[in-house]
């Protein structure tokens, strides 16, 4: 999957309303960090707390350029929780956290500006 990270790029085709609602993305609670330095661009993997619902999933996401570690403890981020789990090196991905490229390309996390509880649905 190639994905654009160029901001000047035109939108991805049209899809219907219900298109979006297949995707889940939930908002919880980082509650473990640590490096990955396996990965093949600087990674963490996460440990995210989204509430009863989802409960706690792993994640191995590309934001070690901008984030170390202990900033992220309790910090609120989004993630596409329905997608099926995805092997990373050796470590397992079970949500992908989400967030934006900046003008050098490294990621910066997407999580609401209050906090919302854990396991809130993006609508």
């Amino acid at each position: 999957m190639h994905l654009d990270h160029d901001p000047a790029a035109a939108p991805q085709s049209t899809i219907g309303f219900d298109d979006f609602l297949k995707v889940d993305i939930r908002v919880g609670t980082i509650i473990e960090a640590e490096p990955y330095p396996e990965a093949r661009k600087p990674s963490l993997k996460l440990r995210i707390d989204f509430g009863p619902g989802v409960g706690v999933k792993r994640s191995c996401a590309q934001i070690a350029a901008l984030y170390a570690p202990e900033q992220l403890i309790g910090r609120q981020v989004a993630a596409v929780v329905n997608f099926p789990p995805r092997q990373i090196g050796k470590a397992l991905s079970e949500v992908l956290t989400v967030g934006f490229a900046d003008t050098e390309a490294r990621v910066v996390l997407f999580s609401p500006d209050h906090p919302v509880p854990n396991g809130s649905r993006l609508f």
